[in-house]
């Protein structure tokens, strides 16, 4: 029997908040800043008024633009101030999404159609730098196109040389980012703007994460690289507001250049028995709290208030970058230029994964990259509290893994050291899929990143580096690491 089931009778409202109290204890700590990504966390009085906006809205649903005509009026609002931030024109227009990947998906859709129609395009191919936001692969597997990915330079900026050389009669756009989520680079804008207007090809900008941080680094007088609507080829942008706009989760915002593209990314059906039915983006019920707060947001900071929280958090940034940089053997990937870094090991010696695992056992929640194996960190307002605890763990726990380089064969290290380096992705791809099934199984499998062999994982197979205080039925699943070895063995056996 699961160990869930709806009870018989209705419980307390103190009971039930309880419980959802206790459900959290086991999750990372946002508002003391051990996390560096998932949470952009302003402040407990910033979540009030997030709350209470949000509440105003909690059942109105934008849906049907013509009921909550107050739900539009907040929508246009978001989009024109989002426009103008990106230094779009009067015709530049777009709706809000539930999130990054929604805005990613929409674009995708919306220029494989606007190919098809306008140049007969039918086997379409988009082209994408390698580090590319991982929802560009997932769009293209949704709407049936390829994705042909470009080497990066050497400042781990998208090959433009390499672009050109890539572009076909199939290539329906072209993709850079502002900044991009593994390393915090931005792509060469202006130069793919350049190309896509020359070859009639539209050119979307993935500033997800940028877009409401960059125009304000630049008003501290920061230089930048143009990256958006100043860039004549740029036809789309997507710009997340639960990010650095500091919204409830659930609200993004895709713009176009004009109406004529934005068209494309629409939906309508006329024979439906439920009535004429058309839609703006992927969902059809749309949340109205989560445009209630996102509005709340913008007019409750302000520029003012958005240019002090951007100076707090790129001095915060730079302060990290610097204190990384003095540790012996590590290294700050490429040239960042907003808020978002990752830093590696240049030392044969130190496994940056191990590294990661102390970290986590002191109780940070880190993000772990690939190609090349590296930490991953987002610089929120919460972080520069914390700066000096952070650098003062990070360099404790290099120092352990140089006296135990041990470490770096055992728990999760072990596990990302063996998925980002076996040849076999296909495979890997497929024990990872098989796992990752197991969460949304019968049993709602827990999955194990470290080792399965008994006495060496957590309870539950959470890779926390923190023992559990319980041990919930249906959570435990077989070490990941095991499971690829295991494949990976029998694949090299069947071979000889």
């Amino acid at each position: 029997m699961r160990p869930a089931a709806l009870p018989k009778t209705g419980r307390d409202k103190e009971d039930i908040l309880r419980e959802l109290r206790n459900y959290q204890k086991d999750d990372p700590s946002y508002e003391r800043g051990r996390v560096w990504s998932l949470v952009y966390y302003l402040g407990a009085e910033h979540d009030s008024l997030l709350q209470e906006a949000y509440n105003y809205y909690f059942s109105a649903n934008a849906l049907n633009p013509m009921a909550f005509k107050s739900l539009k009026r907040l929508e246009n609002e978001i989009i024109w101030i989002t426009a103008a931030l990106l230094h779009g024109d009067g015709n530049v227009c777009g709706v809000m999404t539930s999130g990054g990947t929604e805005s990613c998906l929409l674009a995708v859709k919306t220029y494989r159609d606007y190919a098809r129609a306008e140049k007969g395009t039918k086997n379409p191919e988009m082209i994408l730098p390698q580090t590319a936001h991982v929802a560009w692969e997932k769009g293209g597997e949704y709407f049936g196109v390829k994705p042909v990915y470009v080497p990066l330079d050497d400042d781990y900026k998208v090959d433009v040389e390499a672009v050109k050389r890539l572009i076909n009669k199939n290539t329906i756009m072209i993709l850079g980012s502002a900044p991009d989520y593994p390393h915090g680079i931005i792509d060469p804008i202006e130069e793919l703007g350049r190309i896509g207007e020359s070859r009639g090809i539209p050119v979307h900008v993935d500033a997800c994460l940028g877009g409401f941080i960059l125009p304000f680094i630049e008003k501290l007088g920061i230089s930048l690289p143009k990256w958006d609507y100043r860039v004549p080829g740029v036809t789309s942008i997507s710009a997340d507001l639960h990010k650095y706009g500091f919204a409830a989760k659930g609200a993004s915002t895709i713009t176009y250049r004009s109406l004529d593209i934005l068209k494309y990314q629409m939906f309508v059906s006329t024979e439906w028995p439920g009535g004429v039915f058309a839609s703006p983006a992927l969902l059809g019920t749309r949340p109205g709290g989560a445009y209630a707060a996102a509005w709340a947001s913008l007019q409750a900071l302000g520029e003012d208030g958005f240019v002090s929280i951007t100076k707090q958090v790129i001095e915060s940034t730079r302060k990290l970058m610097e204190g990384i940089r003095a540790i012996p053997g590590s290294k700050v990937i490429g040239r960042p230029q907003a808020s978002i870094f990752s830093f590696r090991s240049i030392d044969a010696n130190l496994n940056i994964f191990a590294v990661a695992d102390q970290m986590e056992q002191k109780g940070w929640h880190m993000d772990r990259l690939q190609k090349p194996d590296a930490i991953h960190v987002t610089v929120t307002p919460a972080h520069s509290a914390v700066i000096e605890e952070y650098l003062t763990d990070l360099k404790n726990s290099v120092e352990y893994v140089r006296k135990h380089p041990e470490s770096a064969a055992s728990g999760s290290a072990a596990t990302y050291g063996m998925i980002a380096h076996i040849p076999l992705r296909r495979m890997v791809k497929k024990q990872v899929l098989e796992m990752f099934a197991q969460l949304y199984g019968p049993e709602g499998k827990m999955i194990n990143m470290t080792s399965s062999v008994p006495g060496e994982e957590n309870e539950g197979g959470i890779p926390t580096g923190h023992e559990e205080s319980d041990k919930t039925p249906g959570r435990e699943a077989p070490g990941l690491l095991n499971r690829i070895i295991a494949a990976y063995v029998k694949l090299r056996q069947s071979r000889e």
